[in-house]
């Protein structure tokens, strides 16, 4: 395992982490997650199997630790590492039709994806805060921040290959 890739995606998850610090909330103190983005994205650029495990481990430390959900810690350690093998299991699929389309319905996707189990989980383990219902959450919450992830994507996506391309990490990782 090659330490260029762990590095890069631990800055990239570095920065989510700020920009989720930082987002505004949207409904009752819930806001996008920016670090599913910086997830995604590190999962794009280093798409092996061990790579993800430790991209998907440590970003559901990273939002265990930044949450904003009412004890939302447990579901954002089982859900990441799990969104983010599902979210690898997309790409290889889609594997074939590398676009910068393709990267932003990758992570519409799977923001929904990784937003249904966290909401699942959560509603199981501690119940959804307020009055509020999985649709609730759902349509106010994950959508917002599956147009949110895609749009950042759809920008961040061609400057990060770009970057990789130039500075011949790709060939290196």
């Amino acid at each position: 395992m090659k330490t260029l890739p762990l590095v890069l995606s631990g800055l990239l998850l570095a920065v989510g982490a700020v920009l989720n610090l930082v987002m505004p909330d949207l409904f009752f103190g819930m806001s996008p997650d920016m670090l599913l983005t910086f997830m995604f994205l590190s999962i794009l650029l280093f798409p092996k199997a061990k790579y993800v495990l430790i991209i998907g481990v440590v970003t559901g430390v990273l939002a265990a630790i930044t949450t904003t959900f009412p004890l939302g810690q447990i579901p954002n350690l089982v859900e990441r590492p799990v969104t983010a093998f599902i979210f690898f299991g997309l790409f290889l699929v889609m594997r074939k039709n590398q676009s910068v389309i393709t990267a932003g319905i990758l992570s519409a996707v799977g923001t929904m994806i990784s937003g249904a189990i966290f909401l699942t989980l959560a509603l199981i383990i501690v119940g959804l805060p307020g009055e509020g219902t999985f649709i609730g959450f759902f349509i106010t919450v994950v959508l917002p921040a599956a147009a949110i992830n895609t749009a950042l994507m759809v920008i961040i996506h061609p400057i990060a290959q770009s970057f990789m391309r130039r500075s011949k990490i790709a060939s290196a990782a």
